[in-house]
Parts: structure tokens; C-alpha cells; sequence
């Protein structure tokens, strides 16, 4: 993976779900360095917003959107919107995450769900509203937030989510190749944010934080710009024959037990 210069994606329009979340944002900032428009869409529309003007650079040349992406409708709709006012759509982020604690023995069949419904199907609803446009130009790529728990396990309805959205990336990338558009995942280790904090307490996520450090060779969390960085090679043109791969952002923890 070489250094990626300013410029490098101008004119290319990118749409990153879950755009108001730390790493979405820093998925954003980073596409948006590159040069490319850049679209921030989050179920919470002012959120989203707020995030887009962080971006800074000129108004048109980015937005912050709402949207549900377990709701086919609304991603139909989002989709419309970003090729009524930039004309194009070239980059395709599935960013956008829930979790819900919970044990194979006691998750709740609504908290399975709404995972599933977020993470796989959230994906695959993106996915396939974009798909017609990739096709007619012929070009494009998608980035899916996976997570080292499809290799290792963890949380049973985020672990099977992220596991399927691998096994979808796999099955874009042969469906959507002969139109030269690529698929690729990227798989972080723990992150401290806001979503991974949630539903812990202090002391919870310090020691959950502190197995993650012990079990990872570079002895340290993964940050948002991390996981920005692996996302934009995969956007890049430098990424142009690379499809089908999971790239584990991880600092060798990907190699270690759960």
C-alpha cells in the first residue's frame, strides 16, 4: 500500500453510511483529502450534516444526508438524491453499525434482528440501489466495514453480521467485476468510539480495552484514521485489480484468540 497523494479521487463522488460516527467521519475527512465529493449519510440527518460542514471545503462539494439503511425506500431515496445533485456515484462505503449485548444463550430474537437487519442487510440494501449506477459507468468501488470478530467470534448477532457482510463483499466482487467494479472489506480491531463505549461502563471498556492491547502485537487500539486509511487505498486507483479481499486492520491481533 503506497502514499496516497491530494487529488488523487477528484470528481469522484463517495458515499460513506454511518457518516456521522467517528469512523465515518474519519472515512469522510480522508476521501475528502483525496478530493473526492463526499456524502455523509446517517440515520440522524442533522448529525450527518454537522459532520459534512467538518469536512470543510465548499458546499457543493459534499453533504450530510439522513437515512435508515435497513429501509430499502430510504436508501432508494438517498441514492436519488446524491445523483440529482453530483450526477455520478463512484465510491460506496458501508459504514453504518449497530451492536446489541447479548450471549447465544439469551439474545433477544428483536435485538438479532435489528443487528442483522443493519449490518447485512443495511449492506446489501446500499449495494444493490447503487449496483445499476456502477454498472452504467462501468466503475466503481465498494468498501464494507467488516470486524476481526468474523474470525474470531464475539457478540453472536454483530459476529454473524459482520461474517455475512464478508461473505456478500465476496459475491459482489464476481458479480460486479466484469463491469470493473470492485468489492473489498476491511476489518478493524477494536476502536475506541462513542458505538463501542455504548452500553459499558468505564471500567468494562477499560478492561475490555486493555485484553484487546495485550492480544495485539503493536500493542496498541486501532484509531478511526487507521481504519480511514485502509478504506481509501480500497477507493483508490491503486486498489484498481484488487477485489474480494478482507484487509484486517488489526496490528496483528487478527492472529491471536478471542
Amino acid at each position: 500500500m503506497g502514499p496516497m497523494t491530494e487529488g488523487e479521487l477528484t470528481g469522484r463522488v463517495a458515499l460513506v453510511t454511518g457518516g456521522a460516527g467517528a469512523i465515518g467521519r474519519a472515512i469522510g475527512a480522508r476521501l475528502a483529502r483525496l478530493g473526492a465529493i463526499v456524502v455523509l449519510a446517517d440515520l440522524d440527518p442533522t448529525a450527518a450534516e454537522r459532520a459534512a460542514r467538518e469536512l470543510g471545503g465548499p458546499p457543493d462539494l459534499g453533504a450530510g444526508l439522513g437515512v435508515d439503511v435497513a429501509d430499502l425506500p430510504s436508501v432508494g431515496r438517498l441514492v436519488e438524491r446524491v445523483l440529482e445533485r453530483f450526477g455520478r456515484l463512484d465510491v460506496v462505503v458501508n459504514n453504518a453499525g449497530l451492536n446489541r449485548h447479548g450471549s447465544n444463550a439469551d439474545q433477544s430474537e428483536a435485538d438479532w434482528d435489528a443487528v442483522l437487519a443493519v449490518n447485512l442487510k443495511g449492506a446489501f440494501n446500499v449495494c444493490q440501489a447503487a449496483i445499476p449506477t456502477l454498472q452504467q459507468q462501468r466503475s466503481g468501488r465498494i468498501v464494507n466495514l467488516a470486524s476481526r470478530v468474523w474470525v474470531s467470534g464475539s457478540l453472536p448477532a454483530y459476529t454473524a453480521s459482520k461474517a455475512g457482510l464478508v461473505g456478500l463483499t465476496r459475491s459482489l466482487a464476481r458479480e460486479l467485476g466484469p463491469w470493473n467494479v470492485t468489492a473489498n472489506a476491511v476489518a478493524p480491531s477494536l476502536v475506541a468510539t462513542p458505538f463501542t463505549r455504548a452500553g459499558r461502563s468505564e471500567e468494562e471498556f477499560a478492561a475490555i480495552a486493555a485484553r484487546a492491547i495485550n492480544q495485539t502485537p503493536l500493542g496498541r487500539l486501532a484509531t478511526p484514521e487507521d481504519v480511514a486509511v485502509a478504506v481509501a487505498f480500497f477507493a483508490s486507483p491503486d486498489a484498481a485489480f484488487i477485489t474480494g479481499e478482507v484487509l484486517h486492520v488489526c496490528g496483528g491481533a487478527q492472529l491471536a484468540p478471542a
